[in-house]
C-alpha cells in the first residue's frame, strides 16, 4: 500500500510541477530595429515576428522603425500591411521615430494606423536594452 501512495504521491506532483510550469511561463521581450528600405527584409521580418509569437505566444515585440526603414510604416509604400495589421492584432508593437518623420517632411497621417510613435527610435532601442528587452536587427 505504502508503495501505491509514494507512486501515487510523485504522479500527483508531475501534473502540479507541470501546471505551475504552465502558469509561469517566462514572458519573452524583444525589440526589433528596422532601418532598411529593402522590401525582401520587410518580408522576412513580418514572417519572423509571426514564428516568434506562434513560439511564444505571450511574448511582448516592438519593432522600432527609423531611418530607411519608414516605408514599412507608410501607408503609399508598405508592402506588407495585411501582415502588419494581422501582428497588431497579435500584440506587437510598432514604434516609429518622430525624428525620421520630421527629417523627411513625413506627416504621422501618412503612416499606417498600427504605429505608435516614439520621439527617438534609437532611444527607444537603448531603453528597451536596459529594460532587460532583447535586442534583434532586422534585416539580411
Amino acid at each position: 500500500m505504502k508503495k501505491v501512495l509514494i507512486a501515487l504521491l510523485v504522479i500527483l506532483s508531475g501534473f502540479t510541477t507541470q501546471s505551475l510550469a504552465q502558469q509561469t511561463e517566462k514572458v519573452h521581450k524583444v525589440v526589433f530595429h528596422l532601418a532598411t528600405s529593402d522590401t525582401l527584409a520587410h518580408k522576412a521580418l513580418a514572417k519572423q515576428l509571426s514564428n516568434v509569437l506562434d513560439y511564444w505566444k505571450n511574448a511582448q515585440i516592438e519593432v522600432v522603425v527609423h531611418n530607411n526603414g519608414i516605408g514599412f510604416m507608410k501607408k503609399n509604400e508598405a508592402r506588407t500591411a495585411k501582415e502588419i495589421e494581422a501582428l497588431k492584432a497579435r500584440g506587437v508593437t510598432f514604434a516609429v521615430c518622430e525624428n525620421t518623420l520630421k527629417q523627411r517632411k513625413i506627416d504621422k497621417s501618412e503612416i499606417l494606423p498600427e504605429a505608435s510613435f516614439v520621439p527617438v527610435g534609437i532611444a527607444e532601442l537603448v531603453l528597451k536594452q536596459e529594460e532587460g528587452w532583447a535586442y534583434i536587427k532586422a534585416g539580411f
